[in-house]
This record gives structure tokens, C-alpha cells and sequence, in this order.
């Protein structure tokens, strides 16, 4: 079996779905649909032409009529790429989502030239917002809200108060390495312990399955490591790369790409020496010795 053709769209409360893409690795983000009275909203897309297709698809088995409004929860290309699948809608973001999108483009793609990515067309948010913003589907309401600097500078949740329903982006992940190498550690545990106050009974994150507030736990022990990962290398004068590979893993060394590490840790080391949240960072670098930690560049199956 396919990782395509286990791709589903769950209900995770009345009208409210989570369409996941397992297992959840590099470029296989979920995305959610709101539906209410016949109106409908999506959150996020999916990296290539055929993913999108396929997801649109999927939301028109629930839905008399395509979304009349995306939601981008952040600038990466896997939850963004599949914009132009859906002509009809208004694409709302926070307002860096947008800038970022026009900065880097269809980036990604060179990092792994060998997945069909299809005619892509970077299709940039018409509608962005600061803070938070309130968007009525129907008879549902949601709350679109920047709670600061975390997996990047411009994530947005998607919160549904009424249903207790949490689509977290990439500020969350299930089973799957956090990742926060153009956001930051300390901005994520902040975000994080706002995200758990808000009483959410389902989270869907942007990697992984479906699941409750334990997602809150891993996210926030992960996170705490890293940074006393990050001190203790500091102190006997190791490089990040040094220190992931000197590090044991222990409970987290069944999350997927682990080797998320590395980038991770540059972010730690860099606000333990005063950077601010989201300083901008060789990325190039990080990356570079992600793949050399991992010894290959990661796999993607987008």
C-alpha cells in the first residue's frame, strides 16, 4: 500500500475534518476542512500538483462546492504549494506568511528536484492579518491566531472554540521532531503553553496523526531538551553538529527526522548567546549539517 492511498479525510467533529497524509516525514503535511450550511474553509494544501489534486478531491466527497477560503498556517511550501488547486477561494495568512511565500518561492523544490512536483504555481494570501482574525464558515466560527515566534515567524492556529478543535500547523507535530530552525526554542515553549490554555480536545497537527492535548507534553519536554542539550555543549565548547551526535536520544529517538536536531540546536545555541526570537540564521548552513548528521539527505515522499 501507498502512502497515497492511505491518505484520508477524517471527521474529527461535526463538519470538521483533518485530511492526513501518513506518516507525517518531510513534505507530508495534513490539511483540515471546515464545513457548515454548505459553506466550507481549508487549512493549508499540500506540496505537489498531484497532492493537491487529490486533496481537492477529497474535500468535494464532504462539500457541495469547492472552499471559498484557504488558510496558509505558515510560508513553507508543503502547506502552501497547493494554493492554485483551489482558484476559487480567498487565501488568508499572517501578514510575514505572505512576505515569505514572495521571498522564497518555490525554494523547496530544489531541495529535492527528484519529486514530481508538478506545474506549481506559488499563489500568494490576498487577505493577511497581524494578531488574529475571526472567519465565519456557516454556522462555525474561527479564530485565526499569531501567538508569536515558533516553528517560523508567522504560524497561525486555527482555533475552533465550540468544537475544541486545534489545526496547529507546524507548531505541533505527532510523532514527528519539532522544528524551528527560522523560529525559535523559546518562542515555541511560550506558543506552546498558549496553545495548551486555550482547552483544545483534538489537535491536528501539521505532520502525524490526529490526537489530544498529550501532543502539548512531548512538544514541551522536546523543546526543554534541546535547550539543556544546548547549554550543557555550550559549556564544554562543542559545536550544535557536535553536540547532536554526542546526544542520547532517549525518548525521542522514535520521532521521524530526528535529524531535525541539528538545526535545532544552532537555534538554542544562538538565543543562549542573546540572539533574538526568529534572528535570521545561515539556513544553508543548518541544513548542510542536518544532512551530514543524517548522513544523506532526508527522504521525501511528496
Amino acid at each position: 500500500m501507498t502512502l497515497a492511498s492511505r491518505t484520508a479525510l477524517h471527521e474529527v467533529a461535526d463538519g470538521i475534518f483533518a485530511h492526513v497524509q501518513p506518516d507525517g516525514g518531510w513534505c507530508l503535511n495534513n490539511a483540515g476542512l471546515i464545513t457548515s450550511g454548505g459553506d466550507a474553509a481549508l487549512v493549508d494544501t499540500a506540496a505537489t500538483e498531484a497532492r493537491a489534486t487529490r486533496l481537492r478531491e477529497a474535500v468535494l466527497t464532504v462539500t457541495p462546492a469547492p472552499p471559498r477560503v484557504v488558510v496558509n498556517t505558515h510560508s513553507h511550501g508543503d502547506h502552501t504549494f497547493g494554493n492554485f488547486v483551489f482558484p476559487e477561494a480567498l487565501v488568508v495568512a499572517h501578514e510575514r506568511t505572505r512576505a515569505e511565500m514572495a521571498e522564497i518561492g518555490l525554494h523547496l523544490t530544489g531541495l529535492w528536484p527528484d519529486v514530481r512536483w508538478g506545474g506549481l504555481e506559488v499563489v500568494l494570501p490576498t487577505l493577511t492579518f497581524r494578531d488574529r482574525l475571526t472567519l465565519t464558515v456557516g454556522a462555525t466560527t474561527a479564530e485565526l491566531l499569531h501567538l508569536g515566534v515558533a516553528h517560523t515567524t508567522n504560524d497561525t492556529a486555527v482555533w475552533l472554540p465550540e468544537q475544541r478543535v486545534l489545526f496547529a500547523g507546524d507548531l505541533l507535530m505527532a510523532g514527528v521532531t519539532p522544528f524551528v530552525m527560522t523560529g525559535s526554542v523559546s518562542g515555541s515553549l511560550a506558543v506552546t503553553a498558549k496553545l495548551r490554555a486555550l482547552g483544545a480536545e483534538t489537535v491536528v497537527p501539521g505532520h502525524g496523526p490526529v490526537c489530544g492535548p498529550e501532543v502539548f507534553d512531548t512538544a514541551d519536554r522536546y523543546l526543554r531538551w534541546v535547550r539543556g542539550l544546548a547549554e550543557d555543549g555550550i559549556a564544554a565548547g562543542l559545536t550544535p553538529l557536535e553536540t547532536a551526535r554526542a546526544a542520547d536520544l532517549g525518548e525521542f529517538a522514535e520521532l521521524l527526522d530526528r535529524e531535525r536536531l541539528v538545526p535545532n540546536l544552532h537555534r538554542a545555541y544562538a538565543e543562549a548567546a542573546g540572539a533574538e526570537e526568529g534572528a535570521v540564521l545561515d539556513v544553508a548552513t543548518m541544513f548542510g549539517e542536518l544532512v551530514e548528521y543524517h548522513g544523506s539527505l532526508p527522504v521525501c515522499h511528496a
